[in-house]
């Protein structure tokens, strides 16, 4: 049997790079779960690629067949966009095993819905200075950088984070994203190593 290796962290942990330095670099076959999305595709993005792009119809018929796990709506000046996870042929943990990422609520959802022995947490944990800093940084260089969105942003991470969060989603392990980089992907690609051994 397959398993989901579900990252995630805080904002500005570097979880979305390390991501793509484990898709990089692994050599397991693991494949993506592509999430559904409301919203527009933008110009460099491809159907089925970057994401499954749906219309509020489509949604709703996919509510309806019960295949949606797990959806976030976020009010935007462009209106509501809503992204999910849908159970819909894509995954199939008999023949592989899979990388994804979110946040603690979606991993809390594709755990319920697949079972905790199939589905493994991988969380990104940084220092909250040298988040607050890197978060800082890449604003910085922001054609119109969005400071108060970075605040709000960085007390929610804490809430939802919170070691109270943590404990009652089961998170024990935590990969330190504190140094380098690759010190912190090796590390994560050991522990994948480990738990695809595992029966």
């Amino acid at each position: 049997m397959g398993k989901i290796f579900y990252m995630m962290g805080k904002s500005s942990s570097g979880k979305d790079t390390i991501f793509q330095e484990i898709f990089r670099q692994q050599t397991w076959d693991l494949k993506k779960i592509i999430l559904y999305t409301t919203r527009p595709a933008r110009a460099d993005e491809k159907n089925g690629e970057d994401y499954y792009f749906v219309n509020e119809e489509i949604l709703k018929e996919m509510e309806t067949a019960g295949q949606v796990i797990e959806l976030r709506a976020y009010q935007t000046i462009h209106g509501v966009w809503k992204y999910f996870t849908a159970d819909s042929g894509q995954i199939d943990l008999k023949k592989d095993s899979y990388l994804s990422i979110g946040t603690l609520e979606s991993y809390r959802k594709i755990r319920e819905h697949f079972g905790s022995e199939k589905v493994v947490p991988i969380y990104i944990e940084v220092e909250d200075g040298e988040r607050l800093s890197r978060a800082l940084k890449r604003e910085k260089n922001q054609t119109q950088p969005r400071y108060e969105e970075l605040c709000r942003r960085f007390l929610a991470d804490s809430l939802d984070f919170s070691e109270e969060n943590l404990e009652a989603a089961g998170i024990k392990k935590r990969f330190q994203n504190n140094r380098t980089l690759n010190q912190c992907a090796d590390e994560i690609l050991e522990y994948i190593g480990e738990k695809l051994k595992e029966k």
